[in-house]
């Protein structure tokens, strides 16, 4: 037998204990992993708070859940008001359909200028492309002609300007900022608002000017027969609306309400004023009779004000921002028939009904 060597020896004790520890550690292995406990996964839960980089956030919900005996009770300033005005009562219905012709203040390239609409939205046109501001239409008694104010020339003064563009003339001459222009029923007057200074009268021919109140009084309109004028003011404190006969005597309080507007309207019959009021954003348009009795609100909601009732009296026209653009409405007089006229993506408000 070959005899085993020492270098052999050590080499096999090396190789032995090899293996030895190689299948010790195997079985180590198996055991490990045979004893290892499992472990079960759990759901992910979405957290409503974090957000994506640059993603869009939005508020939380306002609505507060309490328990079912708990009582909730807002804030004082958060309490609403009711008004106790009542709505009027339905007597109208859709036909006849509006008759006459509708100017307003429409918004183009940045500018006021003065449109005119039919009664039934139809045969939309411009009249004016005046360089500044053209607002406060009104039609004159015969539907011809269309007074209004403007600083083309750099200071409010009143003009005119058929229902066809033409003919365009300045009436007033640097007498001051000057508004609201409105002819009489007779044709011989033209009452119109003096920034901060009252109201006055000139001939449509620029002649005769004359003073008729000296309060700051705005939004003058003339009854039907021509024989007293409404206008709103806040001469007995907060502004109201008031009356007065056509020379400027014998002035009357008609309201006492908070908020008011300032444009209003005579019904045909001279027995009833439209006019508007509200918070900023949520006005509305009411109808009182002359005398301040009777009062009715015919709209609810969607900013509403500049009413100007129609010339047969079946039909009111305002400015309205229901939609998320002044448009021009109408509405019947008892508060049915809603109807939007333009659907136009520039701002159009300040109607004027006429003939």
């Amino acid at each position: 037998m070959q005899n085993i060597t020492p270098l052999q020896k050590i080499t096999i004790a090396f190789l032995g204990l090899g293996f030895f520890g190689l299948f010790s550690l195997i079985c180590y292995s198996i055991i490990i992993l045979a004893n290892e406990p499992i472990q079960t996964p759990t759901p992910q839960t979405i957290a409503s708070s974090p957000t994506a980089p640059n993603a869009p956030t939005f508020p939380p919900p306002t609505e507060t859940l309490l328990p079912l005996n708990v009582e909730w009770t807002a804030p004082p300033s958060a309490l609403p008001t009711l008004e106790q005005i009542p709505t009027p009562i339905q007597t109208f219905n859709d036909s006849p359909p509006p008759v006459g012709k509708i100017v307003f203040a429409c918004y183009i390239n940045q500018i006021d200028q003065i449109c005119l609409i039919n009664s039934d939205g139809s045969g939309r046109k411009q009249l004016t492309n005046l360089k500044a501001t053209a607002f406060y239409p009104s039609l004159s008694p015969d539907g011809q002609t269309v007074f209004f104010s403007s600083r083309d020339t750099g200071n409010y003064e009143i003009y005119s300007i058929d229902i066809n563009g033409n003919n365009l003339q300045k009436i007033t001459n640097n007498i001051g900022a000057l508004y609201a222009p409105e002819l009489s029923p007779n044709g011989e007057w033209i009452v119109f608002t003096k920034n901060g200074d009252g109201l006055w009268l000139i001939r449509p021919d620029g002649t005769g000017l004359k003073r008729l109140t000296n309060r700051d009084d705005i939004d003058p309109s003339w009854s039907p027969d021509g024989s007293m004028i409404s206008f709103a003011s806040s001469r007995a404190g907060a502004r109201q609306l008031f009356v007065m006969n056509a020379d400027g005597s014998n002035i009357q309080q008609v309201t006492n309400l908070n908020n008011m507007g300032g444009r209003n309207t005579w019904s045909p019959d001279g027995t009833k004023l439209a006019f508007y009021r509200g918070e900023f954003g949520d006005r509305n348009i009411y109808v009182i009779n002359v005398d301040g009795t009777g009062l009715v609100k015919l709209t609810d909601g969607g900013d509403n004000l500049g009413p100007s009732w129609s010339p047969d009296g079946n039909w009111i026209a305002f400015t309205s921002f229901r939609d998320g653009n002044n448009e021009i409405y109408i509405i019947h007089p008892d508060g049915t028939g809603l109807t939007r006229l333009t659907n136009s993506p520039i701002s159009d408000w300040q109607p004027r009904w006429g003939n």
